[in-house]
């Protein structure tokens, strides 16, 4: 797929920067099984890592919170909703990578990305749908939250510019993405710090 950074008319997520958290642990994180679009709980663990991420994102002028539906990430976005006062909007778009008859077997059998598992999506039209589903999300002004998925991140990173080669983002760990600055070409990835 050849991705391609925003136009020089982005749509509204892509005007200022964003946060962007993956969920915290689910039962299939823990068990090292390909969850796709399955939709496992968060873990006693995940539910703990959600409520430390929202001690961060508190710290952080969030204005608007888009969700993929599935549980784990929908269940890591209550904390923040919840002391934040803001709605969480559910995005069916966000949702992870569909990962067809390969869903529920070890991540060891999980093929390279540009695989196309059997039943599942190509990384093309994963990438494809995910692009599309940010684009058409209408933040209200300044500092939307993303909480989804790694491959939607892996999505993000490759559109944006950013090292395709960048470590998996951890399970709640809070991302600031910041557009490039008057005389600057590249977006800026920050993890937020935990210790706050």
């Amino acid at each position: 797929m050849p991705f391609t950074c925003p136009s020089s008319h982005p749509a509204p997520l892509f005007r200022g920067p964003f946060l962007f958290l993956r969920h915290g642990e689910s039962t299939t994180n823990r068990a090292g099984i390909i969850a796709g679009w399955r939709d496992p709980e968060l873990t006693e663990l995940g539910r703990e890592q959600a409520l430390q991420a929202m001690a961060v994102l508190a710290h952080h002028p969030v204005t608007s919170i888009f969700s993929s539906p599935l549980r784990r990430a929908w269940d890591t976005a209550a904390p923040t909703s919840r002391v934040l006062g803001l709605p969480v909007e559910a995005v069916e778009g966000l949702k992870e990578r569909n990962w067809g008859d390969l869903e529920g077997r070890p991540l060891s059998e999980r093929p390279h990305m540009y695989m196309i598992p059997e039943g599942g999506e190509s990384w093309e039209a994963f990438g494809v749908r995910i692009w599309a589903a940010l684009e058409s999300l209408d933040p209200v002004p300044g500092m939307p939250l993303i909480v989804a998925h790694s491959g939607v991140m892996r999505v993000i990173r490759a559109r944006l510019g950013l090292s395709e080669g960048a470590e998996r983002v951890a399970n709640a760990q809070p991302i600031r993405l910041d557009p490039p600055g008057p005389g600057e070409m590249a977006w800026r990835e920050t993890p937020l710090d935990h210790s706050l």
